[in-house]
């Protein structure tokens, strides 16, 4: 029998793959939701490291925007990090039934509210040409503050996976001042669908402020997590950013 719930694609950060929501997409399957988590380009196990080269955010959305006109109805986006930019640069593309943004890296004319988001952007200068490259994870960033508040174990076991990231994608996302093509604007207004921003207030990657900017820009929902950082589909307390999560959805629609 067909559910009455709309379809769910979820859409990966950089440097990671589908297995970013191996916990995450549960919650939403046990509740009737069919839940697609596709690979970026690129991303897919096996690929090698030149496969994202010159790889842009409009090329992710294109796939995923695709993906949502497929769809047997248009599906709700939900997207981490960086694949929570890809989410809003799809929105603007194809028709979706809703956003859910976990942390996600801001548009075109958001800029960070923190030293370490400048940080990262001018750092990535120090590689050279980056935008030509296949860039690779940074474990110790990545330890330090993507997944600061994971066990020891399962924080190895995702840094063990992680893949690289196509340069070009980072310099659209992170230096979008610099970008004459102005490829991750959204175009003029907010996105015209109901859309949530959720955030960890200990994020020092996609801090809360940068993202109260983003649900601002956007004309979203704003929640807030006090004790949760980057990571929040898989680190400690993430069932109950899932259970917001669907609460909030239980809103946009009307059950059969």
């Amino acid at each position: 029998m067909k559910s009455s719930k709309p379809p769910v694609i979820m859409v990966h950060g950089a440097f990671c793959a589908s297995w970013t929501f191996d916990m995450f997409r549960q919650p939403f399957e046990q509740a009737g939701h069919s839940v697609l988590c596709p690979d970026l380009r690129g991303h897919s196990e096996g690929t090698g490291r030149d496969a994202v080269v010159g790889v842009s955010m409009t090329d992710y959305a294109r796939d995923i925007a695709e993906l949502c006109r497929r769809s047997p109805e248009p599906p709700i986006l939900v997207g981490h990090s960086m694949g929570g930019l890809v989410a809003q640069l799809v929105a603007s593309r194809a028709k979706t039934h809703a956003l859910v943004l976990l942390a996600p890296s801001p548009p075109w004319g958001v800029s960070g509210s923190s030293i370490e988001e400048a940080s990262t952007a001018v750092g990535l200068h120090l590689l050279g040409p980056f935008w030509m490259q296949a860039v690779s994870p940074d474990r110790s960033l990545m330890r330090n503050y993507s997944l600061d508040r994971m066990p020891p174990a399962e924080r190895d076991a995702i840094l063990n996976k992680l893949r690289c990231e196509s340069g070009r994608a980072l310099w659209e996302t992170l230096n979008w001042w610099l970008d004459p093509f102005m490829t991750t604007s959204l175009g003029i207004g907010p996105l015209k669908l109901p859309s949530l921003v959720m955030v960890g207030s200990r994020d020092v990657v996609h801090p809360a402020m940068t993202a109260r900017m983003t649900a601002e820009r956007i004309g979203a929902q704003y929640l807030e997590f006090p004790e949760m950082s980057h990571w929040l589909p898989g680190e400690k307390g993430w069932e109950n950013v899932a259970a917001q999560a669907m609460d909030w959805l239980s809103t946009t629609y009307a059950p059969a």
